[in-house]
């Protein structure tokens, strides 16, 4: 199996089922049912628990759909995810609901969606092409992703969806090309155009949803809208705004987001809202510099909502060629994170070689103060 493979398992059992640190004691048993599921447990009260299936994870029949040209700042998707989780813990508790990946809607369906409108599709979110190849005269792609996740809570021994969230991911800037494999353009969207052309987008989701015959009249639906960053953007893009429709397809109001994202170290014309953040990173990298001075880059990018911190994605660049180097270097880095980073937000670090290749893994979540950690073997 890839290294990259394996990094995908490792997160997901962080991030979704809660994984905890090795050297900690967690409730992690999955829970059996009479009807063909099991439910994993959780390390977390702030971590949901998920849904196995026929003794695997039930992974989402639409994961990862988006339109091709605007997907080269694979950051979007990993802010888009992460962002659309933790918006959905204010309205499904994870205390509450269990988590279910999107299966009501297949990958056919949101391809279509996130299509352009055509003779051959009338279920196109982005408009019909105008024949147009003028940046400033084309009908641009507006919608650039769309990923669903379910809530389900247990009633008489089944499964029952009582809950949705449904992210819809909104482009800026829509690079095309003129001719196939020639050089890549661009159309820039204004903020009001994006915000209008989202909204009118929310709410055939939602009337689709509704008369798809797979989601109650009473079933609630939120509806968070994201605004992709630039493919030369150093951070994730960040949701601006969301709806909560109790019951029905009517979308009654909106409610912004301040949520914004910034990269460590910032730079001369960028400040974190809160300065004790930097300086923490900045303790916590230079701790780590000295210790370890085979480190080509300590860079990480910091989410904030409402100014407040909610996040950390540290990234680590090194030179180690030796496992024995690289299991030391992990294990001084789970105490220096401890030491340095900012407590009571959840936390990854990735350690990449020059060469690209993931060397290890930490993370924690917001209420651990120890970090899970693996090194990946080289062979």
């Amino acid at each position: 199996m890839k290294k990259t493979g394996i990094l995908i398992g490792a997160i997901l059992a962080i991030l979704l089922a809660g994984c905890s640190n090795k050297s900690s004691n967690s409730n992690n048993s999955s829970k059996s049912s009479s009807n063909g599921y099991q439910i994993t447990g959780n390390s977390s009260s702030d971590q949901y628990q998920n849904v196995i299936t026929n003794g695997s994870y039930l992974t989402s029949k639409a994961r990862g759909v988006g339109i091709s040209q605007n997907s080269d700042n694979l950051l979007n998707l990993k802010s888009f995810e992460n962002g659309l989780t933790q918006l959905s813990k204010t309205k499904y508790s994870p205390n509450n609901y269990i988590f279910r990946e999107g299966q009501l809607l297949s990958s056919t369906t949101v391809e279509k969606w996130l299509s352009r409108q055509s003779k051959s599709n009338s279920l196109g979110l982005n408009p019909e092409s105008n024949g147009q190849t003028d940046p400033n005269k084309r009908n641009p792609i507006y919608v650039q992703q769309l990923e669903e996740q379910d809530y389900m809570k247990q009633e008489n021994g089944k499964l029952v969806l009582s809950g949705i969230t449904i992210g819809i991911g909104m482009n800026r800037k829509d690079y095309y090309q003129k001719e196939q494999y020639g050089a890549t353009y661009t159309t820039d969207i204004s903020e009001a155009k994006m915000i209008a052309e989202g909204r009118q987008a929310a709410v055939k989701v939602l009337q689709r949803l509704r008369s798809s015959g797979k989601v109650a009249n009473n079933v609630p639906i939120m509806i968070a809208m994201f605004q992709q960053a630039s493919n030369d953007s150093l951070v994730g893009g960040s949701f601006y705004s969301y709806t909560y429709v109790k019951s029905g397809s009517t979308i009654n109001s909106w409610q912004s987001l301040n949520t914004k994202s910034y990269i460590l170290p910032t730079t001369a014309n960028t400040s974190l809202p809160n300065d004790n953040d930097e300086t923490s990173f900045e303790s916590f990298k230079k701790q780590v510099q000295n210790f370890f001075p085979n480190l080509a880059g300590v860079t990480a990018q910091a989410e904030y909502n409402n100014k407040e911190l909610q996040g950390m994605h540290v990234n680590i660049t090194t030179q180690f060629y030796s496992e024995t180097e690289i299991t030391a270097f992990t294990q001084y880095l789970a105490t220096a994170a401890r030491n340095y980073l900012p407590s009571g937000i959840p936390i990854d670090i990735t350690v990449k070689g020059s060469d690209g290749d993931v060397q290890s893994f930490l993370a924690k979540t917001a209420k651990q103060s120890t970090y899970y950690t693996h090194v990946f073997s080289s062979y």
